[in-house]
């Protein structure tokens, strides 16, 4: 005997497993911007020469670095060389910004920190683009060449980060 189940069932349940995906992609960047603490971090730009950017600005936090960064007076404990993946950054406040207060692998007991992907050459913590309207991306990309620019960001208690906005001083 076979079972035959209404198409609408079949749909119905697609859908439900689509809107599962769409929830747990934006949930980390949707419980930042909406339960996260604002913090501020400097921000530069990464190539304000890009033609083919589009209309974002690609960003760079110079107070942020990875865990095998060769400039490291001491590299962070816990750190193997040439380890790659989830990296936990420790944030401590210095005057109006935030600056990076060591890293680790292990995520931290408690305390300000960003969940980040070390596997590429820079950071990842999901705060590196900022899409703007074609004409203003290239105004802000020459405004954060310039800089002494700051980048609102919401982190919440997990280290899920979203950027805000970012002041141009």
């Amino acid at each position: 005997m076979t079972i035959v189940r209404p198409r609408w069932a079949t749909l119905g349940a697609v859908l439900l497993a689509q809107a599962g995906l769409v929830v747990a992609a934006v949930a980390p960047q949707l419980s930042a911007r909406v339960r996260g603490e604002e913090i501020r971090l400097t921000v530069t730009v990464v190539d304000p020469i890009d033609p083919f950017r589009g209309a974002y600005v690609d960003l760079d936090y110079p107070g942020l670095r990875t865990l095998r960064d060769p400039s490291a007076s001491q590299p962070d404990p816990g750190v193997a060389p040439g380890e790659r993946g989830t990296a936990y950054v420790r944030l401590r406040r210095d005057g109006d910004v935030w600056v990076q207060d060591g890293a680790q692998r292990e995520r931290p007991a408690g305390g300000t920190y960003l969940a980040c992907d070390d596997g590429d050459w820079r950071l990842r913590c999901g705060i590196e683009s900022w899409f703007l309207p074609q004409g203003r991306a290239a105004s802000l990309g020459r405004a954060l060449a310039d800089g002494d620019a700051v980048a609102v960001v919401r982190v919440d208690g997990r280290g899920n980060a979203a950027l805000v906005r970012i002041e141009a001083g």
